[in-house]
């Protein structure tokens, strides 16, 4: 086993660092005796998200598209019946629905796999917080001791999991403030087109935009309303990684907007940033190459990515690139790799369709 303060010292190193969380996962198996544990949000459509074990990532891939998960009782009856503390399936499920339970007739039983125990936090915004742990089915349920053990961590894990979470509100005002510097209408926007930041040029722009009860934001057009919504859908479920642009037509001596819905893909294992996206308004005949600012902004980019995705939006080849800007062409290919890495694109005509969309934001 690891030494407690080690180990504490490394969940709240995750809390800020989610690239650590895969090693806690392996840390804490390790603390139980078990074969793997998992970190899981879920949010309000039943998206599910993790960092895991990485001996468990298959599994967890395919439980996450199953229909099964929907079948899954103990996360509500350990909220219900130990909503404060770690949880053992034999304690929340007869021996009978331990037997028949088709997540773990699929997923783990085929593996020598079939005991669990976890721990539910319910999060303000409507989402929830897993912590599951999983064990061999030769060595039959985690032992009580076992489940002491993971419950003295409770309230660092529950701690570190809720830092994680509330990061993203942090990330989200930095985005709308650094738009609002060079004079764009923007609002950051989390799951359930929930409003997680906006600025005052956005604000201006009510009541044709504006946000409504539980933080919801709308539009006063319905047509333009239901494509926001339908291209929200599309963020939420990760369908596309390319901005989506939406007309917002003129309202007596308020000119027609262009809205630009832009998703954030950051590293695939922070779990904390949901579904987020950027809608910024644009009046509409600007046009342009992409800001710079706005795209150090919004990508987190080095003004030396920012300057390799600049060329590229032009269609340029990176070769034309390397040429332009006095680099090796072995350079560009390391920047592009970095640009996809961090506007969450995987070839170069989707990046370069994701930056045409926003040379229409350039100031």
């Amino acid at each position: 086993m690891a030494e407690t303060p080690a180990l504490i010292d490394r969940i709240y190193e995750a809390a800020v660092i989610p690239e650590l969380w895969p090693d806690v996962c392996v840390s804490l198996a390790a603390e139980v005796n078990g074969f793997s544990a998992a970190l899981l949000t879920i949010d309000t459509g039943q998206t599910v998200r993790w960092v895991c074990s990485p001996n468990i990532d298959e599994q967890m891939e395919r439980y996450s598209r199953s229909e099964l998960r929907f079948l899954n009782p103990r996360p509500e009856r350990s909220l219900r019946l130990s909503p404060t503390a770690f949880a053992r399936d034999v304690d929340v499920m007869t021996a009978e629905e331990i037997a028949a339970d088709p997540v773990y007739n699929a997923f783990l039983r085929p593996l020598g796999l079939g005991w669990s125990m976890g721990a539910v936090l319910p999060e303000p915004s409507g989402h929830t917080l897993i912590f599951d742990m999983i064990g061999w089915a030769d060595n039959g349920p985690f032992s009580v001791e076992a489940l002491a053990r993971i419950n003295s961590l409770k309230g660092d894990l529950a701690r570190a999991a809720l830092v994680s979470s509330r990061m993203i509100f942090r990330q989200a005002q930095t985005i709308a403030a650094t738009l609002s510097m060079i004079g764009l209408p923007a609002a950051v926007l989390g799951d359930g087109n929930r409003v997680l930041a906006t600025n005052e040029d956005m604000e201006a722009l009510a009541p044709r935009i504006r946000t409504g009860a539980a933080d919801k934001l709308s539009l006063e057009n319905p047509a333009a309303n239901a494509l926001l919504l339908a291209a929200l859908e599309q963020v939420r479920i990760e369908r596309v990684a390319n901005v989506q642009s939406i007309p917002l037509p003129a309202v007596e001596e308020a000119p027609a907007l262009i809205l630009h819905v832009l998703p954030l893909r950051r590293n695939a294992r922070d779990i904390f940033s949901k579904s987020l996206a950027v809608l910024i308004a644009t009046p509409v005949g600007q046009a342009g190459p992409p800001d710079m600012r706005v795209l150090s902004g919004l990508f987190d980019l080095t003004p030396g990515e920012a300057r390799v995705a600049r060329e590229l939006a032009s269609g340029a080849s990176l070769e034309t690139v390397a040429l332009a800007l006095g680099l090796t062409l072995e350079t560009v290919r390391t920047y592009l790799k970095r640009i996809f890495f961090k506007t969450g694109t995987r070839r170069q005509a989707e990046l370069t369709h994701l930056l045409s969309g926003l040379g229409r934001l350039a100031t």
